[in-house]
């Protein structure tokens, strides 16, 4: 995208237009974008000057002196209040009669969702469009009585004889008699009328119509001074505070419309946290020897003490070290030394000899509270307080005279906190400045003059700053260009709710829950030794390691311990996101990787980026690893070989399945007892039952099997995932059984089954093609009984069941050929029968002569190799390697059959890809050389790998479970090449920057604004597309939802400090 996207699309900027008088005025709609009759304006005006002309009758009354002023407020209120009540009522039975008139009629479709259809001056969507009403019944009383109480008291507010007395000035007491009313009319409007949308908007819904009391509260505010200063005598403070809030009261709106006052729920967050910070103790800060532990010296120069060329952990640990002592130091001083000796200090001050004040009790309560929860803040305030003491000599200056030491050290600890916010808002509006012009792709038309008009009103632009430092706001850039407004007053974590609640969910989100707990665990470290720095309430961090990324907020933070919320970020790249991580790559590796052979000192060559490198954590976590497998799995070679590897790993998994089933029979006996009478309906769904397998692409179950339709391309490597509608054998008919003897033994009929079969059903024996139907009343022949020369054989003798494959007597005898019997009998040799009581010393050498059993798994994996492989002998193709792996090969009888027995089907498909792997780290690492290498392969397969898809259910679980290795098959379609991914779970290093707090809180303010006023959601818009100097990007995502999208979100995690 060009740096000149629109900022606003023609319907954001049309719906922009209609939205924004109606903010300005409290809710009348004047600017519909459709042709409404003039009564609709009309009967607007006259609601919003309502107010003023019942407040009017009072004040006529009153300058008459016909009536008392507090006489004259309660006339106008209690007129107001009649008035709203009417008009809800009236809302209220429109509402009720345009549902009874709705069931009678048919709704008109309208063009535009806006759009109302007027019948009358009165009519009932006239007033339903004019009125829109309450939701709730106690809002219609309370917001009426509201509405009357605020009537009353402006017309006290504004009595003309009353602002006469406080400005002597007749023009003046027109002008804020004229405007006043004007204020007090947008507020009753908003309350009681139609509440505007502010741009001010801080939760997404407002459920309780909350929103509908912002404009009168802060009406109320000024009209509570003008009370204190009528009942006050004698109070000249009071007196000029009201003059000036008298002028100010003209500018609401004003302010209002801006957004620079805060709604009522945030401004209540806000106030709270600052009650907390500063009159109780709360904001934390840094040392000088928590400097020396970063890698930059105040984001400039690099720390010549750092360790250089940081790639591995062991050699980060090694050079650590001297940096680690310093930190012990550092955390023995903080958390032992320093309070007692504040402690001490502060109790020999002379204030706690005196008879104590409310100043002193405020002062020294937050100060000995702040010792212990902020030891780095108290140090610093009363450093800063005690120079201050030695350099002021003159005893009458208001410093010595009127403030004690509880007092002085608020008042520094507000300048503290409010000048590095200062400080951090200027660099913020500064590198906006210069970004809009040296990078290109921010390079608009109107940059130009953009950038010279901050430089002619560079004083305006210091004071906006000043005052968003003073009330601790964000510096709004509007669309992220350099245009600065003063977002209202929120809390640090500048969204409403709590943190961790909502996060976008995805498959990605398993890696951040798995490595959030080893980078807590390493946080701890870094945050008591001092390692990133200011770590303020508010202070935000960004985590990179290979493809993720970790946004770390600071929430909380007091005596040795720091609450933080930590999020992740999507692992699939946009351009602008890959942008922007491009950037972190260089920023990090400038600081950590290629500084072998840099100078002392070496300069920050990123200065003035919001990211300043911090240091790296050792965490454990998944590194990400992949690559071609070209030459691999498209070598003759190598699939020549699949099919025997195949029969290997099978054999072993079936034994393994078999002996591990048998640790539940207490003898040889009971193996029968669970295959009595059960096998006349198993024998049915086995052979020859249609499955019907549910579609989830990718799974390892039998779920995975894609359907395959004559509109299927058999070209395709992968299925298209279309579903067509298959005639079930049950449709067509029962059939008869297939069923092959077992090599070497008697073949039986029971009782009622014909003794010769017909043609037709040969002709099915023996071709294998179809499904015939059959008579219901026949029954089905039953496998014999095998007859072991072991009794021991039943505990690893496979399910009748499995043995049930259509497959003819030739390809048994065939299979009997390929058979590795010796890699057989090495396995059967390393069995222990452990949980036996009693067996044979000579038990592994019976259980290899018992031909009987070999003959199971002879038909058992011929059973598989019939559904995975079919019945020819040519070398499987890559796409038919790829399509086994994924679970997603064609359809056929041999398939068919093996997807009814989801247990053997689930062996043989995690058989396959066993086998897959190993075909990979053979011609990897080498040739296997005996059967006990095989054998260390697979046991480590089954022990320390997941080897599977990335989108199964059980990858994410082996993730969770930290398995130590993960493979997984992929291909790329485009580029027709097939890779293979490792996850390797090890210990590494992950590379952590701060970054500017008030550029995060900035963009957030302007994404609030952006979406939740201006509903600018467009996918493409101009302040989402990538800044890799702001991270504009990566900062959006970072958003709570449902204004960002992070993929993970924890919860408030404790982290302890000690």
């Amino acid at each position: 995208m060009g740096p000149d996207v629109p900022l606003l699309n023609d319907y954001k900027q049309e719906f922009f237009l209609k939205r924004f008088p109606q903010t300005v005025l409290g809710g009348p709609r004047f600017k519909l974008g459709y042709c409404a009759p003039p009564y609709i304006y009309v009967n607007q005006i006259i609601l919003f000057l309502i107010p003023w002309v019942l407040g009017g009758v009072g004040t006529l009354l009153y300058q008459l002196g016909i009536m008392k002023d507090y006489y004259t407020a309660a006339l106008s209120g209690g007129l107001m209040f009649v008035t709203a009540l009417i008009l809800q009522m009236t809302n209220l039975y429109a509402k009720q009669k345009t549902v009874t008139v709705e069931r009678m009629q048919i709704q008109n479709t309208l063009t535009d969702e806006d759009e109302f259809e007027f019948s009358s001056c009165i009519g009932s969507e006239t007033v339903k469009f004019i009125v829109p009403g309450k939701k709730y019944i106690i809002n219609t009383v309370f917001h009426s009585l509201l509405a009357g109480v605020l009537c009353g008291l402006g017309t006290w507010y504004l009595l003309p004889n009353r602002i006469t007395l406080l400005y002597s000035n007749i023009g003046g007491t027109v002008m804020i008699f004229v405007f006043g009313w004007l204020t007090i009319c947008i507020g009753e409007y908003s309350l009681i009328i139609n509440t505007a949308t502010e741009t001010a908007t801080f939760q997404a819904l407002d459920t309780y119509e909350i929103t509908a009391l912002m404009r009168p509260f802060y009406i109320f505010v000024f009209i509570a001074v003008d009370l204190a200063h009528r009942f006050a005598v004698n109070a000249p403070v009071l007196e000029q505070t009201n003059q000036i809030l008298h002028i100010v009261f003209l500018f609401l709106p004003f302010l209002w419309a801006m957004g620079i006052l805060p709604p009522l729920d945030a401004l209540f967050l806000w106030g709270m946290e600052q009650l907390l910070a500063f009159g109780l103790g709360g904001s934390p800060m840094s040392s000088n020897t928590k400097e020396i532990q970063r890698v930059y010296l105040f984001g400039v120069f690099r720390n010549p003490y750092y360790p250089k060329d940081v790639r591995t952990v062991t050699v980060f640990m090694e050079k650590q070290r001297r940096l680690m002592k310093v930190g012990v130091v550092r955390r023995i001083l903080l958390t032992l030394v320093s309070p007692f000796a504040m402690i001490a200090f502060l109790a020999l001050d002379r204030s706690l000899q005196n008879l104590h004040s409310v100043s002193v009790c405020i002062g020294f309560t937050r100060i000995f509270r702040m010792v212990w929860q902020n030891t780095e803040n108290a140090l610093m305030d009363i450093v800063v307080v005690s120079v201050a003491q030695m350099l002021v000599f003159n005893p009458d200056l208001w410093w010595n005279r009127s403030l004690d030491t509880g007092i002085r050290l608020l008042l520094v600890g507000i300048l503290r906190d409010r000048l590095l916010q200062f400080v951090s808002k200027l660099q913020f509006a500064v590198a906006i400045l210069l970004t809009s012009w040296t990078e290109k792709k921010q390079r608009r038309k109107s940059t130009a003059t953009l950038i010279t008009l901050n430089v002619v009103f560079f004083p305006i632009l210091l004071t906006f700053i000043a005052i968003s430092a003073l009330l601790s706001s964000p510096l709004l850039p509007l669309f992220t260009l350099p245009v600065f407004l003063i977002g209202f007053p929120r809390p640090v974590r500048s969204w409403p709710g709590p943190v961790g609640t909502t996060a976008c969910v995805c498959s990605d989100t398993v890696y951040y829950q798995q490595m959030v707990p080893s980078l807590a665990v390493a946080l701890q470290s870094a945050l008591a030794a001092g390692s990133l720095g200011l770590s303020l309430p508010g202070s935000h961090y960004l985590c990179r390691f290979q493809d993720r990324l970790m946004w770390i907020l600071v929430l909380e933070k007091g005596f040795t311990y720091c609450g933080v919320n930590i999020k992740g970020l999507e692992l699939q790249e946009t351009s602008c996101h890959a942008a922007e991580a491009h950037r972190v790559d260089e920023i990090f590796e400038m600081a950590f990787e290629h500084q072998e052979h840099t100078k002392i000192l070496s300069p920050n060559h990123h200065f003035g980026h919001i990211l300043t490198p911090c240091t790296v954590l050792p965490v454990r976590l998944y590194s990400d690893a992949r690559n071609v497998l070209s030459g691999i799995i498209d070598s003759h070679e190598n699939l020549k070989h699949l099919k025997d590897d195949f029969i290997k790993v099978l054999v072993w998994m079936l034994v393994q399945y078999c002996y591990k089933k048998s640790k539940t029979w207490e003898s040889p006996g009971s193996a029968n007892k669970s295959k009595k009478g059960s096998f006349s309906e198993n024998q049915r769904k086995g052979a020859v039952e249609r499955s019907r397998p549910l579609r989830e692409e990718d799974s390892f179950s039998v779920d995975a099997i894609e359907d395959w339709t004559d509109d299927s391309d058999i070209f395709d490597l992968e299925p298209s995932g279309r579903m067509k509608d298959r005639k079930e054998p049950g449709l067509l008919g029962d059939v008869p059984e297939v069923h092959l003897s077992i090599p070497g033994s008697v073949e039986t009929q029971g009782q009622g089954v014909p003794q010769e079969m017909s043609p037709e059903d040969k002709l099915y024996r023996a071709v294998v093609l179809g499904l015939p139907a059959v008579d219901k009343g026949k029954q089905q022949e039953v496998l014999p009984r095998v007859e072991f020369s072991c009794s021991y054989s039943e505990l690893l003798s496979i399910p009748e069941e499995w043995r049930t494959a259509p497959v003819p007597p030739s390809k048994v005898n065939e299979m009997r050929q390929r058979f590795p019997e010796e890699w057989y009998h090495f396995i059967l040799s390393q069995l222990d029968f452990f949980h036996l009581k009693e067996k044979p010393y000579n038990l592994p050498e019976a259980l290899m002569k018992d031909k009987a059993l070999k003959d199971l798994y002879i038909h058992g994996v011929l059973s598989c190799c019939f559904g995975l492989f079919g019945l020819d002998n040519t070398v499987p193709a890559p796409s038919h390697v790829f399509r086994a792996y994924t679970g997603g090969i064609p359809w056929s009888v041999g398939l068919d059959w093996l997807t009814g027995k989801p247990e053997l089907f689930q062996l043989a498909l995690k058989a396959f890809r066993y086998t897959f792997k190993l075909m990979v780290d053979k011609a990897s690492l080498g040739p296997i050389e005996n059967f006990k290498e095989l054998v260390n392969y697979l046991e480590e397969y089954e022990n320390d790998w997941y080897i599977g898809l990335v989108s199964d259910l059980e990858w994410q679980q082996a993730v969770l479970q930290e398995k130590p290795y993960l493979f997984s098959l992929g291909h790329d379609p485009n580029m027709g090449i097939y890779t293979g991914r490792v996850l390797t779970l090890q210990e590494l290093l992950v590379q952590v920057g701060k970054l500017n707090d008030e550029a995060v809180r900035g963009q957030w303010a302007n994404l609030s604004w952006e979406l939740l006023y201006a509903t600018n959601d467009d996918e493409e818009r101009y302040s989402i597309q990538a800044h890799p100097v702001l991270l504009r990007n990566l900062t959006v995502q970072a958003a709570d939802p449902p204004l960002g999208y992070p993929v993970y979100s924890s919860e408030l995690l404790h982290l302890p400090l000690f």
